[in-house]
């Protein structure tokens, strides 16, 4: 047996090994940890590439100079007719906002690229697009002046637009702009399970809201980093999906746990929440959560997979 004399050096050093790594200070993190570009592993898949071999369909771009529903507010809108498209029949719809930035084929959502290569692929039916701006108002003093942030002069009508919880701007959608699109000479049809809605941000919002609005005209829902947070009560949505009976839509959504988190709220626990009340109450639902930032690399690199689980059963 080893004396007390032996052991005592031994125990002191343990001891003061273990006070040490109490009292050490938290390591601090790397550079790399924290400069990480949570999105960068969010890359565009085969279905968002243009293909040699698949028919293109025609993208016009028009400007509404006023609105009867937000009055002194112009906007630009794009329509999609898809390549095979005979004039004669109706054609299924999706209405994106802030349209500009999902029409660029070269962009981060290329949406008329995915609708070429699906609708090739029979994975979703014949369907228009409309892309539609949020309203603008340009200074009446300088109407063509831009601001230090090299933004145009104005006032900017998108969040009233986009994240009031009313049913005003999916009013506008059906008795001004999806009129205005069929007065190009495209047919629509009127069956909800053949209307969708997307966006991202206030967008997203702005998109569940004109189905829950309006559950017989849009039926299918497509919400990334949705800003279902208080900026314009969004955040009383969960409660509102748990309170009222099952409406007939189907949502596909996603965010990223390193989505904002400010004095509106956090995106993620907020879109948490959506995700919760629509399995609490037998939503058709697929929520993702992804690493991603208020971004929407993550939205668009699924948006084809999206859209394959919306339309998948509607030819």
């Amino acid at each position: 047996m080893r004396s007390l004399r032996t052991l005592l050096p031994c125990l002191l050093a343990g001891l003061a090994s273990v006070a040490s790594a109490q009292t050490a200070a938290p390591k601090a993190p790397t550079a790399s940890e924290t400069k990480k570009d949570w999105d960068s592993q969010y890359v565009l898949g085969p279905d968002s590439q243009e293909k040699a071999n698949v028919a293109k369909g025609k993208v016009t771009t028009y400007i509404l100079e006023d609105s009867k529903t937000f009055p002194g507010f112009s906007r630009r809108w794009h329509l999609y007719v898809p390549a095979k498209y005979d004039g004669k029949s109706e054609l299924a719809l999706m209405v994106f906002q802030d349209g500009s930035g999902y029409v660029n084929t070269k962009g981060n959502w290329r949406v008329p690229v995915v609708f070429d290569n699906l609708i090739a692929e029979g994975k979703m039916p014949l369907t228009a697009a409309l892309f539609i701006d949020p309203g603008f108002a340009p200074d009446k003093n300088n109407p063509t002046g831009k601001g230090k942030d090299g933004k145009p002069l104005g006032k900017a009508n998108r969040a009233f637009e986009y994240d009031s919880v009313t049913d005003k701007y999916v009013t506008f959608l059906l008795e001004e702009m999806i009129p205005l699109a069929e007065s190009k000479g495209v047919k629509i049809s009127k069956d909800a399970k053949r209307r969708a809605i997307a966006g991202a941000s206030s967008g997203g919002i702005c998109a569940f809201n004109a189905a829950w609005q309006r559950p017989d005209a849009f039926s299918k829902v497509f919400t990334t980093i949705g800003s279902f947070t208080n900026i314009r009560g969004g955040n009383k949505f969960p409660e509102m999906v748990l309170a009222e009976p099952k409406k007939d839509i189907r949502v596909y959504s996603q965010d990223g746990t390193h989505d904002l988190n400010n004095q509106y709220g956090s995106w993620p626990e907020a879109n948490q929440k959506m995700a919760d009340a629509w399995k609490a109450k037998g939503y058709d639902y697929q929520f993702v959560m992804g690493e991603g930032t208020h971004n929407p690399r993550h939205g668009a690199m699924l948006m084809p997979e999206a859209l394959k689980w919306l339309w998948r059963d509607v030819r």
